[in-house]
């Protein structure tokens, strides 16, 4: 007697992509995460303003434009690399604290979608500041709600 798998649920990948090497082998581990399975990538770039930005109203007038036109290229890097993946996905831009970003973005689907799988991926840099000081991977694995997968 041979019992049926129960249908996979639904995944909701939230890749925080910056162009970087360890964005993009994120994002194609997300991509070969979902092969085969229902889900949908959902792309999360982060625009962050620096605390001294902030201060002047002519600089963040100035950054929003940059931030306007890196959306324009990381969108065009996504989806050039997920091309021929066979993966749904979206592109967003959030702004703020990228961690923090990444932690609502993926918050916000588990509310609207309780019934489905919702996980973070991030690359991790090889950089020993990073490991050090705190990278987005590292304060993701400290806060996320949800299970983070962080690609070397």
């Amino acid at each position: 007697m041979t019992t049926a798998m129960p249908p996979a649920r639904f995944q909701h990948l939230v890749v925080g992509y910056d162009g970087s090497p360890p964005a993009s082998r994120a994002l194609d581990a997300a991509a070969r995460q979902l092969q085969g399975r229902p889900g949908r990538i959902d792309v999360v770039y982060v625009a962050h303003l620096s605390s001294l930005v902030a201060l002047s109203p002519g600089a963040v007038a100035e950054m929003e434009e940059d931030f306007d036109e890196i959306e324009k290229d990381l969108h065009a890097q996504a989806d050039e690399q997920l091309r021929g993946s066979g993966a749904a996905w979206e592109f967003e831009r959030r702004q703020g604290t990228i961690a923090d970003q990444l932690i609502a973005g993926a918050t916000a689907i588990g509310e609207a979608h309780p019934d489905e799988n919702v996980a973070i991926i991030v690359g991790s840099s090889s950089h020993a500041t990073h490991r050090v000081v705190g990278s987005v991977a590292v304060g993701l694995a400290r806060h996320s709600p949800v299970p983070l997968i962080i690609v070397p």
